[in-house]
C-alpha cells in the first residue's frame, strides 16, 4: 500500500469513494441520499496537500483529509475507505499518517467527528470520546487523541 497526496484530477474518484463508503453505513444512508451535496471535497484542500490517499495495485483504497483548526490543533475532517478494503489496515495507515501530519503542523491533538459505528475503530487507535455531536447526516461522536502518543 502506498500513501501520497491526492491530485486535483482525482477529485471525482475520491468523492465517488466517499459516497460508496458512506452509503455502506445504513444508519446514515437515507440522510445521505436526501443530501448528496454532503459529499464534496474542495479542490483547495487537494491543492494544499491536505488530502492523502492510499492505493495499491488494485487502485484507490481510501483517503483522509487533515485540516488545521482555529485553535491551533488539527481535524481529521474525513477518513473513507473502499468498503471492500475494510479490515485491511487502510484506515489505520491513513489515520497514523494523519497524526504525523498534524504533529508536523504543530498540533498536539487530532480531533475527529465520526459515525458512532466507527467508535471502536478510533478507540483502538487511541482516540477518546468527547461528546455526542449532531450532524447534517444524523448523530455522530466527537473524539480526540494526542498526536505524540503511540497508537
Amino acid at each position: 500500500m502506498n500513501l501520497r497526496p491526492a491530485r486535483v484530477e482525482e477529485r471525482q474518484a475520491l468523492e465517488d469513494l466517499q459516497m460508496s463508503a458512506s452509503l455502506a453505513d445504513e444508519a446514515h444512508r437515507q440522510a445521505l441520499l436526501d443530501n448528496p451535496e454532503a459529499v464534496y471535497l474542495p479542490t483547495e484542500q487537494i491543492e494544499a496537500g491536505q488530502v492523502i490517499l492510499a492505493e495499491d495495485a488494485s487502485g484507490l483504497l481510501g483517503f483522509c483529509v487533515v485540516l488545521p483548526r482555529e485553535d491551533g490543533q488539527a481535524e481529521l475532517d474525513g477518513l473513507f475507505t473502499r468498503p471492500d478494503a475494510w479490515g485491511r489496515g487502510v484506515g489505520r495507515a491513513l489515520t497514523q499518517d494523519a497524526m504525523h501530519r498534524a504533529a508536523a503542523m504543530g498540533a498536539v491533538t487530532l480531533h475527529v467527528v465520526a459515525s458512532p459505528r466507527a467508535r471502536g475503530f478510533y478507540e483502538r487507535l487511541g482516540f477518546e470520546f468527547v461528546r455526542d455531536t449532531p450532524t447534517l447526516l444524523g448523530p455522530a461522536i466527537s473524539m480526540v487523541r494526542s498526536t505524540s502518543a503511540s497508537p
